[in-house]
C-alpha cells in the first residue's frame, strides 16, 4: 500500500554551469531543490580530491547518514573528533531563497576557487559546487577510471 503523502525522493544527477552573481549566489537546478520550504541543505568545504577542493552539499538525510557514520566510529579513534571538528566548524545550513538560489559563504567560495561560474555536479544523492576549471579536471580523471570502476557493477 503506498502513502499519497509520500514524497519521491530527491536525485541528483546530471551537471549544470550557472553564473554567481556578486553576492556569491548560485541557482540550484529546479530538479533538485527541496519540496518544502525551509528545508537546510548543509554545505562542507571537501577537500578530498585531487583537483583541489569543492563544496558537497548534502540534503538533511545524507547530513544525518553522515553523522551516523561519524557517531559509529570507536570512542578512542583519534579520526572521530578530528572529523566532528573539520565538518562542524567547516560546514554551514542554507535554505534557498524565493529564485532557488543558495548564498556560498565568502570563506568556501574562496577555497573551492568559485567566483563568477560553478558547476553543479550531481552524485545522485547529494552534489557537489565546483570551479568549472577544476571540474574539468575532475571529469578527465573520472573518464580515466570509469573502466575500472564500472566493473564493480553486475
Amino acid at each position: 500500500m503506498s502513502d499519497a503523502n509520500t514524497v519521491p525522493p530527491t536525485y541528483y544527477n546530471s551537471c549544470y554551469r550557472h553564473g554567481v552573481d556578486e553576492k556569491r549566489r548560485v541557482q540550484i537546478p529546479a530538479k533538485w531543490r527541496p519540496e518544502a520550504d525551509g528545508v537546510e541543505l548543509t554545505i562542507i568545504l571537501w577537500p578530498k580530491h585531487q583537483a583541489g577542493t569543492c563544496l558537497r552539499v548534502l540534503p538533511p538525510e545524507e547530513m544525518a547518514k553522515l553523522k551516523t557514520t561519524i557517531d559509529a566510529m570507536p570512542r578512542g579513534d583519534a579520526s572521530k573528533g578530528v572529523l566532528k571538528r573539520l565538518i562542524g566548524s567547516g560546514s554551514v545550513q542554507v535554505t534557498l531563497d524565493k529564485a532557488g538560489r543558495i548564498c556560498l559563504p565568502e570563506d568556501m567560495a574562496r577555497a573551492a576557487d568559485i567566483k563568477d561560474e560553478a558547476v553543479a555536479v550531481g552524485l545522485i544523492d547529494y552534489f557537489e559546487i565546483w570551479n568549472p576549471d577544476r571540474y574539468e579536471k575532475v571529469k578527465a580523471a573520472d573518464a580515466a577510471f570509469a573502466p575500472e570502476a564500472f566493473k564493480l557493477m553486475d
